[in-house]
């Protein structure tokens, strides 16, 4: 079949809650992904955020096919091996003391509004405490973390949320004060602003936050799902703050393509939220998924990922900022290490359209925010790869 041929099938069988690019990869190597007709396309956009260590990693692949032929699944009611050391590897990056897995980002989010609030509970007996959330956040499609996403358009449709959500503006301290009053059990919020736009939070503004928490023994909770596993510099994004939060999430390249995510808490917080019976999840952190995260994190060590990080980081972004100086459609340049953003004037250029043209000229980036250009490139990229890609984007922007 042809690949035209593919896609007018998907389309009369997979149900249309995504607009998709006319592309049906077939296999990746490195940081490229080929259709099925063989061309080549740069990837900047990594899975959103997923594919940290590249297409076809000979030593990831061959880590889960050795766990595929000894043990996949065996549920949540025996232990594991790779659970195990999977969960220590992340306690001991992530300075948390408690690891829950899960099957997603979405789920992750899930437990740790739950978490949250049994911890303030267990504490008083009362069940109208409430969560502060931030607006232009995203933090997922279930009905939980739908409910602290802070964009109407996505919630309306939906609704009923959960309730007692209330929502300030990021990087505005006094309206997250505002929000706050005796029943407020948790603030939430993305260390970076991936979906929102490529907004990270100020150092201020997360100091005080910290500290507010600390004084009303409210949880911070720290989503970490798309800045998170060296995505910004630093393993996590709070490590440069030099802050550290009572519940954190993670998905996407935490498992570098299979799904698993985790929500991991401080002891603190375990002592006092999830017991037996509480929560639970059939597939979360099998052997297989755990297998991989066990990999990731032993080749993050042993590659120096995060080192590449900072040094292509800062090149990717010398480098958009040269884009942004030259034209005059880009009206501003965010974001750390490789979670990057450049944002057009919608009068001037469409970053959907943008996006579009750049995939028919064999780059791959999506959007972010309302006409932001998103760049989350697999975090073993070298500086000939963004050489490449900016001379993509000037064609496209041309």
């Amino acid at each position: 079949m042809t690949m035209n041929e593919y896609i007018n099938e998907a389309e009369s069988v997979l149900l249309h809650t995504y607009n998709r690019y006319p592309v049906v990869f077939d296999h990746g190597k490195g940081v490229k992904l080929y259709d099925l007709e063989g061309k080549e396309y740069l990837d900047f956009c990594a899975g959103i955020a997923v594919f940290a260590l590249g297409y076809g990693n000979e030593e990831y692949n061959s880590a889960l096919k050795a766990q595929i032929d000894k043990l996949i699944h065996t549920s949540n009611l025996f232990y594991s091996v790779p659970a195990i050391e999977a969960a220590k590897g992340l306690a001991k990056i992530s300075g948390m003391d408690r690891v829950f897995f899960t099957n997603s980002g979405a789920e992750a989010i899930e437990g740790a509004i739950k978490s949250a609030r049994k911890y303030a509970y267990d504490k008083d007996g009362k069940t109208d405490h409430e969560i502060i959330a931030m607006n232009h956040s995203f933090h997922g499609r279930t009905m939980g973390a739908l409910s602290v996403t802070g964009k109407k358009q996505y919630r309306e449709p939906f609704c009923p949320m959960i309730g007692n959500i209330r929502y300030a503006e990021f990087n505005d301290y006094e309206s997250v004060l505002g929000n706050v009053n005796d029943r407020t059990c948790a603030i939430i919020m993305e260390t970076i602003q991936g979906e929102g736009g490529i907004y990270p939070a100020e150092q201020e503004f997360l100091e005080k936050i910290r500290k507010l928490c600390d004084e009303r023994d409210i949880l911070l909770i720290l989503d970490e799902i798309q800045c998170g596993m060296g995505r910004s510099g630093s393993m996590f994004a709070y490590e440069a703050y030099g802050i550290r939060p009572d519940i954190v999430t993670v998905a996407k390249a935490v498992g570098c393509g299979v799904p698993v995510g985790a929500f991991m808490m401080t002891q603190k917080v375990a002592d006092r939220a999830l017991k037996p019976g509480d929560h639970g999840t059939t597939y979360g952190g099998n052997p297989l998924v755990t297998a991989a995260v066990c990999e990731v994190l032993k080749q993050f060590e042993e590659r120096r990922v995060i080192d590449n990080v900072r040094t292509v980081g800062e090149y990717l972004y010398a480098s958009l900022e040269q884009i942004a100086n030259e034209y005059d459609c880009v009206t501003a340049h965010r974001g750390r290490g490789l979670i990057q953003g450049i944002e057009l004037d919608p009068d001037k250029k469409s970053a959907a359209e943008v996006c579009r043209k750049a995939i028919e000229s064999g780059l791959i980036i999506i959007t972010a925010g309302t006409n932001t250009i998103r760049f989350i490139p697999p975090l073993i990229i070298t500086k000939e790869d963004v050489d490449s890609m900016i001379g993509i984007l000037k064609n496209v922007l041309g």
